[in-house]
This record gives C-alpha cells, structure tokens and sequence, in this order.
C-alpha cells in the first residue's frame, strides 16, 4: 500500500514538472548589450538541445530591469547589479528579482590604434572624463583635444564605468558625446584619431587600442586574478529561483559548453 501511494506521488510530481515545462514555450531575454553576445549564444544552443524557443533583447540594463518588474521578460540580463530602487519596484509588484553572476568582465578603456598613449592612470582617467585633463598633450600624448566619449544613462556599462572609475556623483563633462551601445563606443574610436573611450573586453578588436590602467592591461588573467581593478561580474535576473527549463538556461554558465562560449566570445568564466 505504501509503495503504490509513494508510486502514485512520484508520478503525480513527475506530470507536474512535464506541465510545468511544456508551458515554457518561449524564454524571454531582455537588458544588457554586454551580455547580449553570451545570451544569444546561449540561445542557439539552448534551442538547439531542448527544442525550446529563445528571444533575446538589448535594450540596456536598466530596460531589462524594467522588463523583468513588468514580467515582460523572463530573465533580465544585466552588466550592473540592480539596483536597490529597482528591487524595491520590483516586490511591490510581487517579482523577487534573483541575482545569477554569469562571469565576469574587464571595462577596457580604448583609444585609436595612431595614438601613442600606451598606460593611464585611474587619477587620469577621472581628470580626462571630469573635463579637467582636455589636451593629450598632458598625459604623454599628440598636442590634440581628447574626444570624450561615454555611454549613455541606461547602460550598465555606464553605471560600471562611474562606480569603478569616476565615482557615482562625479559629473562627467558636458563636451563628451554619448554612444547607445559597445559597438558604437568602438566604431567612434576606431576612427576618430584623439578619442578615448571604454567598452567590454568582450568587443575589443584591433581597430582599437587598449590602454593599461593603473600599468595593468585587461585580459583573462588579470580579471580572474582582481589584477585588473576595473572589472564587474555579469548578470542574469530571474523573478525568483528558477526551476525547470529556465534553471537549466541559467546554469549553462557552469557548464563546459557554457564556459566555452564566455570564454570564445572574450569575456572571463567564473
């Protein structure tokens, strides 16, 4: 009798857990253009292994935060920590947002590959983005003005930049220019001779020129090791801890085959 009720429990489980996973046709990603790369990654394999469909969005951090409090997304990605606004927005619509570090991050600061500047300080970086270093002239370079270039106020990588560098209340200059995305960020200094700018270590290519900071330049190692100190974890937000499907999306970090592609797509595993 008791093995037939234990029986009749376990399936009775098992028909839940099937349900419950075949009601996640699609998995719902939205947020962070640093994370974006990794998060399609992960979808195409995840699509490919489990038959299940997978979007994802870059809308920036704070988008994918407002996502996840709306319940328009299933997993917020995120290049920031939410913030404590955000989760207080999020409980009062009932959505326990859960952080799941994916990996981690060097914020490579970059100029033109035609610049001589090889190593800046963070001092200097903060005097270069306050407005009070204006001239290459100042820091070992060319007689030209520095081309500020920032992100703008959703980004993640903006809010990672002035945590780790300039300091939250610190105003960056009014002659800066504002890009929406890594990509622009690159393309700006690719080509323009006297810029400077940061973007993920994920997007560096050669058509930039990554500079030290501190006389430590970003790469795997010295983002592991805490050597490079302008380094974030990355984020994937979940409205409580997952289960089913969406716990196994979000575990792919942990796998080989997760791990694999952070590292191929020049981010840091954990």
């Amino acid at each position: 009798m008791i093995q037939r009720l234990l029986l009749l429990l376990f399936l009775i489980v098992f028909a839940v857990s099937e349900t419950a996973d075949a009601a996640v046709k699609t998995i719902v990603l939205d947020g962070s253009t640093t994370v974006g790369p990794v998060a399609k990654s992960f979808a195409i394999y995840f699509t490919k292994k489990y038959g299940v469909r997978v979007t994802v969005s870059e809308s920036g951090s704070g988008n994918g935060a407002k996502s996840l409090i709306n319940s328009s997304c299933t997993i917020a990605t995120m290049s920031r920590a939410m913030k404590e606004a955000e989760i207080a927005a999020a409980r009062k619509k009932g959505v326990n947002p859960v952080a799941h570090v994916i990996a981690f991050d060097g914020l490579a600061m970059v100029i033109h590959p035609a610049n001589p500047v090889r190593s800046l300080s963070i001092s200097q970086i903060r005097s270069i983005y306050q407005g009070t270093i204006r001239n290459w002239k100042e820091v070992g370079g060319a007689n030209a003005r520095i081309v500020v270039i920032q992100r703008e106020s959703n980004s993640g990588t903006q809010e990672s930049f002035k945590e780790l560098v300039t300091g939250k209340r610190m105003r960056i200059t009014g002659n800066s220019e504002t890009q929406s995305s890594n990509g622009a960020v690159k393309n700006r200094v690719s080509t323009t001779l006297s810029s400077i700018g940061f973007l993920s270590l994920g997007f560096v290519d050669s058509s930039v020129k990554v500079i030290a900071v501190n006389g430590v330049v970003p790469n795997e190692k010295t983002v592991k090791n805490g050597a490079y100190k302008v380094t974030r974890p990355l984020y994937l937000y979940t409205n409580g801890q997952p289960s089913g499907l969406v716990k196994q999306f979000i575990d792919l970090p942990n796998t080989p085959e997760g791990k694999g592609m952070i590292t191929e797509l020049g981010l840091v595993s954990r």
